[in-house]
């Protein structure tokens, strides 16, 4: 019983410290920020540019964002 303990206790200790090492530090970044920043890097590395990215729309709310 203690072996089988054992395996548990490191299965669990290998996935947290798989799950911790996810992620970033700084805040997340829209599909428009990253489509202008990727514009860019392409203009300073002198590579063909990707098409202009479309502004977002205003988010409609929704009867469950006060819960998030």
């Amino acid at each position: 019983m203690t072996g089988s303990r054992i395996l548990v206790t490191l299965t669990l200790l290998a996935a947290m410290a798989a799950v911790t090492a996810c992620g970033r530090k700084a805040g997340l970044d829209t599909p428009y920020e990253a489509a202008v920043q990727a514009r860019k890097d392409a203009e300073k590395a002198k590579q063909p540019v990707p098409p202009e990215p479309e502004k977002p729309v205003e988010d409609k709310k929704f009867i469950l964002d006060p819960l998030l």
